[in-house]
């Protein structure tokens, strides 16, 4: 009977659980669902920063700018989005795996890493990278964030730029393609590079150019950087949906195997005390 009480103890146990995991799933279904739609609002003004950004990296006039000057990489930053809690499937798994990736490949030509994080999970790993510099830190911004929370962000990447302190700019960040397909990639922020294809859809620029460059181009960096939070947004919470669907699902499994073990548990005590039953009534009547 001690291994009965154990194994209903055990499920009672895993059913707790569940409830948990399962109302963690509804809670994680519904804030992706908004954060995908605030992502979705802003991505066509994004993808159009970006465009605008590789054309005007095509014009003479702005070759001197530092933000279109490529010179050699002696420094490169990495922007990590990361969450600040797990329970989110391989969420931060898959960019830090990408940031150890490009951190060791560095490493190898010479160059230093620093890291500018956004999120307790990145900011915990990139502090424990031998040879990286921590230069900033950001928790997450939670699931409104807005360009106010970028701007500091920003202005640290900008300084550390202008200063020639960092060479390089990339982005470390999850990009949803739908449901349940996340995609870990790094993007190359600055130096701003060419449009590859060719492709230009913007020709006229008023008043001048000199002057879009100081007025816009920071605003179109905020753009693209925001836009990347927002996309890590919606994918952490699908990631996080799926990881508790799966945990649910694996209480259930376990719920019917422990049920099995404890029928099977209940039906031999039972068949035991019939044959004590019947051998004392035998030894009786001998």
């Amino acid at each position: 009977m001690a291994n009965t009480a154990f194994l209903k103890q055990r499920i009672s146990s895993i059913k707790n659980t569940r409830q948990i995991t399962k109302a963690m799933e509804l809670v994680s279904a519904s804030k992706m669902r908004r954060a995908q739609d605030y992502a979705k609002l802003s991505r066509d003004y994004a993808d159009a920063a970006s465009e605008l950004l590789a054309h005007l990296s095509t014009l003479t006039e702005v070759k001197t700018h530092p933000f279109f000057n490529h010179r050699t990489v002696k420094n490169k930053l990495y922007v990590l989005i990361t969450s600040n809690s797990g329970l989110a499937g391989a969420y931060n798994y898959n960019v830090l795996k990408l940031l150890s990736t490009a951190v060791i490949n560095d490493r190898n030509h010479g160059v230093k890493s620093k890291v500018i994080s956004i999120g307790k999970q990145g900011a915990h790993f990139a502090s424990r990278l031998v040879g990286v510099e921590l230069a900033a830190a950001y928790h997450a911004f939670g699931d409104r964030p807005s360009a106010n929370d970028i701007k500091p962000i920003l202005d640290t990447i900008v300084k550390m730029y202008d200063s020639s302190e960092i060479d390089e700019v990339d982005i470390i960040y999850t990009q949803p393609k739908s449901n349940l397909l996340q995609i870990a990639k790094s993007m190359e922020i600055l130096p701003i590079k060419p449009i590859s294809d060719g492709k230009i859809n913007y020709t006229n620029f008023e008043p001048t150019v000199s002057e879009v460059l100081s007025y816009s181009i920071e605003r179109l960096l905020d753009a693209i950087i925001w836009q990347a939070v927002l996309d890590s947004l919606a994918s952490e919470h699908s990631m996080r949906m799926m990881a508790m669907k799966n945990a649910t699902d694996n209480a259930g499994d376990l719920i019917n195997e422990y049920t099995l073990k404890f029928n099977t548990a209940r039906q031999s005590g039972i068949t035991q005390e019939l044959a004590e039953i019947t051998g004392g009534f035998e030894a009786l009547n001998s």
